[in-house]
């Protein structure tokens, strides 16, 4: 493969380094899948072709267990689909999702052999499985996975001793990596990607990796392009140097992100910002000193506790659908807090991004703006520069601002969000050509507002007395969406 080769990292074992020079927003490598499923609670939403969420979907005629957008992704879907129809007929029910991703990928390794592609840099077989590192409930659920898998596994397919069988869940296991919707706005299934398995972890990486599902919307298959995944340069990256993307969140404490890591993927991170421990002192901090004065450590201490007790509540109420509730939660809890904790403490982070959401789609949209900004000032302090989860909350805040009629923030929060994904996703994702989209009309507002406000406000409230705002997608767990990389173990 042309870009990278594979060399000896030290501490970390096999890695890829580029073989030339880089820059930010270029495309290092791109890889399709060799095989990907949707999640097991997601089965009757989205789409096991195009991965699209929809509102209706087709559900296979045979199996009663794959759903499409139409007989156009039907068709694209069967080659996948076409031995593991017949096994869940034959099985009389859907196996959970990593028992169906690894069928498919047996399926397609007995079909193809372990070499599936010219482009392809390493075997499933090369693939380390960990299963030695597991913990002992780990090896149990990995044990009943095993024993329903050979009990859905056709007699009429090839047939495989345990050891491979193991091997393959395992794979998954360290390996498997999220799959977000068409738009990247949420985790919808779990893939795996070979050449990506290469590529190391680092806090503070040079590299991200996006999914592109292509296009898929021509009737003729033949027309379709593949889902893939892209790695893409976050800045100037020199010839020989390691690339690197981040597992796991950077928001979270050093001593968390190394926990996540050694349950998760068995390695102990040694990279610099792990070992001294870098912005932790502000993801924990207190106020900078106003008029002399400076919260003590005891009060900092004090606050971080309450609003720790304060999310689990929130976080209650939010899985009940009590947003009213949320709401009352956050605001306790930050009028209490805010004077104290700095605006880069995670947990009070977490409550601006939380509460802005929640007032976004109860379409209280001035609150939501304001407690947007503060998330945003909050990532810009903490993230690199170039960031997918700083572009996408810039994204959200300039909506925000823009539906409360601050068109002036409003557009330089879409600018700075169109920025940073035109680096992290490329400018023919469907989120940055949303994002162009925005922008042109931000923009465009932004002139009629300068020339004349009054007209302005007077032709937006028409606007919107005519044509409501629709209501907003319900939250989600601040804990969910695309922030980890990789597909985590349930």
């Amino acid at each position: 493969m042309e870009n990278v080769a594979i060399f000896d990292s030290p501490g970390k074992g096999r890695g890829l380094k580029a073989t030339k020079e880089f820059w930010a927003g270029d495309v290092i490598f791109a890889e399709p899948s060799v095989a990907a499923v949707v999640f097991d609670s997601l089965l009757e939403r989205i789409c096991h072709s195009c991965f699209r969420q929809q509102d209706k979907l087709q559900r296979c005629g045979q199996c009663k267990a794959a759903h499409y957008c139409d007989r156009t992704c039907q068709r694209a879907g069967w080659a996948e689909h076409k031995q593991e129809c017949g096994a869940i007929k034959a099985y009389g029910k859907t196996p959970n999702e990593n028992i169906r991703l690894a069928a498919r990928i047996m399926w397609r390794l007995d079909k193809e052999g372990s070499i599936m592609s010219d482009m392809q840099l390493i075997t499933v077989d090369e693939l380390e499985d960990h299963i030695s590192d597991m913990q002992e409930d780990d090896l149990k659920d990995l044990k009943v996975d095993i024993h329903n898998f050979l009990d859905y596994w056709p007699r009429t397919s090839k047939q495989h001793n345990i050891d491979n069988i193991s091997h393959i869940f395992g794979v998954i296991n360290c390996n498997g990596f999220t799959v977000s919707d068409q738009r990247g706005l949420q985790a919808v299934g779990v893939g795996l990607f070979l050449n990506l398995c290469l590529v190391n972890h680092n806090c503070w990486p040079n590299c991200t990796v996006i999914l592109n599902h292509g296009n898929q919307s021509a009737v003729n298959t033949m027309f379709h392009s593949q889902r893939r995944i892209e790695l893409r340069s976050l800045g100037k990256i020199e010839e020989g140097e390691e690339l690197t993307v981040a597992y796991v969140d950077f928001l979270n404490l050093s001593e968390e992100r190394q926990r996540q890591l050694k349950t998760q993927y068995f390695f102990d991170c040694t990279c610099e910002h792990c070992k001294s421990h870098i912005k932790d002192d502000l993801k924990l901090g207190g106020v900078a000193e106003v008029d002399g004065v400076k919260p003590t450590e005891e009060q900092v201490k004090e606050a971080t506790d309450y609003c720790f007790q304060m999310l689990e509540k929130m976080e209650s109420a939010r899985l009940k659908g009590d947003y009213h509730q949320v709401v009352k939660i956050c605001k306790e809890c930050i009028e209490r807090t805010e004077p104290v904790l700095a605006d880069t403490h995670i947990y009070q982070l977490r409550m601006w991004s939380t509460l802005s959401e929640v007032q976004a789609y109860l379409q209280f949209f001035t609150d939501a703006a304001d407690y947007s900004r503060k998330m945003v000032e909050g990532y810009m302090k903490l993230y690199p520069p170039n960031n997918a989860a700083l572009g996408m909350a810039s994204m959200r805040a300039g909506v925000s601002h823009w539906q409360a009629g601050e068109i002036e923030i409003g557009h330089g929060m879409v600018c700075r969000a169109y920025a940073i994904l035109m680096v992290t996703h490329g400018p023919t994702h469907p989120i940055t050509k949303d994002l162009e989209a925005m922008r042109m009309q931000t923009e465009m507002e932004l002139r009629m507002f300068k020339q004349n406000e009054y007209v302005y406000h007077s032709m937006r409230e028409a606007a919107l007395k005519n044509k409501p705002m629709a209501m907003m997608h319900e939250p989600r767990s601040v804990d969910e969406g695309i922030k980890n990389l990789f597909h985590r173990r349930k």
